[in-house]
């Protein structure tokens, strides 16, 4: 087999959820996906932002990527301040309409952004 038949056997990853994951896990990526970036128009799981999450009953610990969307200017940093504090607000008000009641936000250092 050469390099390229090599390279077209392999399968294309599955999108969605891990299939390994507690239900509890799945079900709480799955209304993550509804919460968009206003920039990109993609959700915050294809997105890459959302990197980890701890279930426990009603309770919920979201760990989100979001040193890379900070850019350097300025200016452009209360833009992106803006965009965060949109997608932040979007996924409280998407978990607690889905019934949990302690979220907490963290970002990628471990720094609270979000509690409700």
């Amino acid at each position: 087999m050469g390099l390229f038949e090599l390279f077209k056997a392999k399968k294309k990853p599955k999108r969605g959820p891990r299939e390994d994951l507690p239900p509890e896990v799945s079900r709480v990526v799955r209304i993550l996906e509804k919460v968009h970036d206003p920039e990109t128009g993609l959700n915050i799981v294809e997105e890459g932002l959302l990197y980890g999450l701890t279930v426990k009953g009603d309770e919920v610990e979201v760990f989100l990527l979001m040193a890379r969307s900070t850019p350097e200017c300025h200016f452009c940093q209360v833009l992106a301040i803006n965009v965060q504090n949109r997608i932040l607000r979007e996924i409280m008000d998407a978990l607690k309409a889905e019934g949990f009641n302690r979220i907490r936000i963290y970002n990628e250092i471990g720094l609270l952004l979000a509690e409700g």
